[in-house]
């Protein structure tokens, strides 16, 4: 693999464990490579979640600019950059009303007939995040430990995706973080969201690196594998820290 000009990461399980902040180990690693190489974070949750997660730890951290950080939350689906010391949105691929009400009926008619519609849960199942409907089995706020239990292989997720999909033709489905389905516009998904990020950057795509952990043909990160571009696979964030540990002293 040739020296990547700018590296590109999937958020949960990848970054962060599902839906918490970095730990602090890997805020570091992730500064110094912002230091010395243009960042993107391209995953399934909204910007509120980039926030909490990502953004503010690092606003915190004294002396980083985060002008060569690009954020693509909703698999691709919009794209922040900072502009005069706050995010600005450069776009959005939004869902139509019609799109919205199929996909939310279409995920909870089929989870429910598949048993996947849990009674204990930690917040929404359903969220409208405008250019993705994503669903949720325990709920956005469900502990991670509990999530990982839920489907630790995965195969209710990629059996649902199947349901989902087969009701929605028009539409991409794709399984998401470790309990999640994610629902965007047909051909709108994280490849989507990298040839924009090329087109906007000027950064080839074969320049790039994507670092993520759901890259199997199930996975919403498989996409971007697809597309050709250079690819690392990791099983969590600490797989990913030893990475760049290694990486990041070969850009400087």
């Amino acid at each position: 693999m040739t020296t990547p000009r700018l590296v590109a990461f999937d958020l949960d399980d990848t970054l962060a464990p599902s839906k918490s902040p970095l730990d602090p180990r890997m805020l570091e690693t992730f500064a110094s490579l912002l230091e010395v190489v243009p960042v993107a974070v391209i995953s399934g949750g909204n910007f509120h979640q980039f926030e909490q997660q990502l953004v503010t730890p690092l606003r915190d951290r004294e002396g980083l600019t985060l002008d060569d950080l690009h954020l693509l939350p909703t698999c691709g689906t919009r794209y922040y950059r900072w502009q005069d010391d706050d995010w600005a949105l450069q776009y959005a691929e939004d869902l139509t009303d019609e799109q919205k009400i199929r996909a939310l009926a279409a995920i909870e008619e089929q989870a429910k007939q598949a048993g996947y519609w849990e009674e204990r849960t930690w917040g929404d199942i359903l969220e409208d995040r405008g250019s993705q409907i994503t669903f949720s089995a325990l709920g956005q706020a469900a502990p991670v430990d509990v999530k990982k239990q839920w489907d630790p292989t995965g195969e209710k997720k990629d059996h649902l995706r199947r349901l989902v999909q087969e009701q929605l033709p028009d539409l991409e489905v794709r399984s998401g973080g470790s309990t999640s389905i994610d629902i965007t516009r047909k051909g709108i998904d994280k490849a989507y969201g990298m040839r924009r990020l090329a087109e906007i950057t000027g950064i080839a795509l074969d320049d790039m690196l994507f670092v993520g952990d759901r890259l199997d043909p199930e996975g919403n990160d498989y996409p971007v594998k697809a597309l050709g571009v250079p690819c690392h696979a990791v099983e969590g964030w600490e797989d990913t820290d030893a990475f760049l540990t290694e990486l990041v002293p070969t850009l400087r």
